[in-house]
């Protein structure tokens, strides 16, 4: 939401904007390392008493970051932002992996990705707006107000989903008040210091040892690189140097991907549970998570050639089918630790996207936006084959690679 604003804050604080970009780069970062310590916490605590805290601590820190008088301040309040925000990406997946069966998955966790696909279409346009009439504070001012209210919903509404703690509050009441000893399927009596260690470590071991993960994580990486990139290259794109877009104009522009997103979402994703759905029959009912990819593979062509056209001819793109398709396949892999599994892909691809930004401006300078952006769309190209890669060789992989979580 605060692209637009990235000249005044620049401005403001007597700073460059490269350095404003490193607020995003703090932010998107820690929305990959957040999870790696948010997502085994929920699987050891429950989801609902991590969302409530970090929901409340992000809000908060909304305050700090609009009375920023300095840029390490400003840096600093976005990056904290960040690591607590990040409870969405940790907890998401394992929420829904929680409340749906694999053959209703597909479908829903589309319409879940719109938040976080949506939110970097639709800020910038009421950033845009924001910025045209109040000054930049007002950014986190107005953030700070919807927030609030989603905090306050989160605290009446939200409801435990995870169920090893659910069986384990079940098993305590069951205990006080009959007396006895109870034991349900998958009870974990290890000390709490056992089972924090070895859940804080679950992702990385995820990571580095699934080389479906790692490569699969690699293709998201590029997805974020390039959106983030984009997103914080759109005013020397459009703006005085390009086509001379006014704010509220480059805010619109926005929407560009955000009705791809919209779009692949309604036509694209409930495929991808039908498919599944369609080969787990063909199979005597047996579903795998390769089932997941066939899907993939038009967000594998079309990523590449959005690419070349918008470097050719400045328009946007779209890449939802990987990404829905990639995350249905972490949890339909790691049905109990789908949240270490989400959370492992969310650190290599937001690590990436983060630091990617700072580099693109000097890579479009130095070699044009037709050529600058092309270096993504050929990076694409060589990551295509991927989905249909892992169709035919991933159960193997996974057996082969398998661990012990």
């Amino acid at each position: 939401m605060f692209t637009p604003g990235i000249k005044q804050i620049a401005e403001s604080l007597n700073t460059t904007e490269n350095g404003v970009i490193g607020c995003q780069t703090g932010f998107v970062v820690m929305l990959g390392i957040g999870p790696l310590i948010l997502a085994p916490l929920s699987e050891t605590f429950g989801r609902k008493v991590l969302y409530l805290w970090c929901f409340t601590i992000f809000t908060l820190l909304q305050i700090p970051t609009a009375l920023a008088k300095t840029l390490p301040v400003l840096v600093t309040s976005r990056t904290l932002a960040g690591f607590f925000g990040s409870v969405g990406i940790a907890n998401g997946g394992g929420t829904i992996s929680d409340m749906y069966d694999p053959s209703e998955r597909a479908e829903i966790f589309g319409w879940y990705l719109l938040g976080p696909l949506l939110g970097p279409s639709l800020g910038p346009l009421l950033g845009a707006v924001i910025i045209q009439s109040l000054d930049w504070p007002w950014l986190f001012w107005i953030t700070l107000i919807i927030c609030t209210v989603a905090v306050i919903g989160a605290f009446l509404f939200l409801r435990e989903t995870y169920v090893p703690v659910l069986l384990q509050r079940r098993k305590k009441e069951l205990e006080n008040s009959e007396g006895g000893n109870y034991y349900f399927e998958g009870q974990d009596d290890r000390s709490l210091r056992v089972k924090l260690g070895q859940a804080i470590q679950r992702p990385v071991r995820i990571l580095f040892t699934q080389p479906i993960v790692l490569t699969m994580a690699a293709y998201q990486a590029l997805l974020f690189a390039i959106t983030y990139s984009l997103y914080t290259q759109s005013e020397s794109i459009y703006g005085e140097d390009g086509y001379s877009f006014s704010t509220l104009q480059l805010g619109l522009v926005y929407l560009g991907p955000g009705l791809g997103f919209l779009v692949a979402v309604w036509f694209l994703v409930p495929r991808i549970g039908s498919v599944y759905n369609s080969l787990t029959k063909k199979h005597n009912g047996e579903g795998k998570p390769e089932y997941r990819l066939p899907i993939a593979n038009v967000g594998a062509i079309l990523i590449p050639i959005s690419l070349f056209w918008f470097a050719w001819s400045v328009e946007f793109h779209v890449h939802v089918a990987i990404f829905n398709s990639v995350q249905n396949y972490y949890i339909d892999s790691f049905e109990k630790y789908a949240a270490s599994a989400i959370a492992a892909g969310a650190l290599f691809r937001s690590v990436i996207g983060g630091i990617v930004p700072l580099l693109t401006g000097g890579l479009l300078e130095k070699l044009g936006v037709g050529w600058g952006m092309s270096v993504f769309g050929f990076i694409s190209v060589a990551l295509a084959p991927s989905p249909l890669l892992f169709w035919y060789y991933g159960e193997w992989l996974r057996k082969r690679f398998a661990i012990d979580l």
